[in-house]
């Protein structure tokens, strides 16, 4: 996956990045995933044939894009954590700049300007750093939730990397954000990605193992 592209092609043009970070949950006994409590209507399609979405909301407020990764019956998905640019950049920009005026709506007019600004200003590398970001850039909701990511007529998709291209060095280290899961599950190194690709997210570039 890490070197993969991840593609929206719409009504509203192209965009196209290549994966840089993903984390893997893997299994039932995995206890910092999804499928730690069995299927349940959230996450049903983990449980379902590979290559398909499985997104969710966390936090109420950022959408997240799995791959789902084995067999069907055995629940597994690649979180993706992390897309570096590379067409439709003004796109993913936009896209960036009408998620955080949804999300700071209810805020001061001042703080409203301030964050439009800051994205507005973002270098490329940061506009899909991160889960939600990768959802916000790409315009990806729960209604993908259940696509098709291995079909060339999906409006979101995957695709290999172009033949030639140099395959990244890929570094791991344990995922983030799963403090509330049990040992040895919090301390697996499934967390994967592009060394010294400056799209990774802040918490990948702190370390490596």
């Amino acid at each position: 996956m890490i070197g993969a592209r991840l593609v929206r092609e719409d009504a509203t043009g192209a965009r196209a990045g290549r994966i840089v970070e993903v984390e893997a949950y893997i299994g039932t006994e995995d206890l910092a995933s999804h499928a730690r409590f069995g299927r349940t209507r959230r996450n049903a399609v983990m449980f379902g044939p590979p290559g398909f979405a499985y997104v969710y909301l966390v936090y109420g407020m950022y959408e997240c894009l799995n791959v789902v990764s084995e067999p069907e019956d055995h629940p597994a998905a690649l979180l993706i954590r992390a897309v570096e640019p590379l067409d439709g950049i003004e796109l993913m920009r936009r896209a960036r700049l009408d998620w955080t005026a949804t999300r700071s709506a209810h805020e001061a007019a001042d703080r409203q300007a301030r964050a439009r600004l800051r994205v507005a200003a973002l270098p490329t590398t940061a506009l899909a750093s991160g889960p939600g970001l990768v959802c916000a850039a790409f315009s990806i909701t729960r209604a993908e939730d259940g696509l098709d990511l291995c079909d060339p007529a999906s409006p979101v998709r995957l695709e290999s990397a172009p033949p030639g291209e140099p395959a990244p060095r890929v570094a791991s280290g344990p995922r983030i954000g799963i403090a509330y899961a049990l040992e040895p599950s919090r301390s697996r190194p499934w967390r994967f990605w592009a060394e010294g690709n400056a799209a990774v997210s802040a918490s990948a570039r702190a370390g490596s193992r």
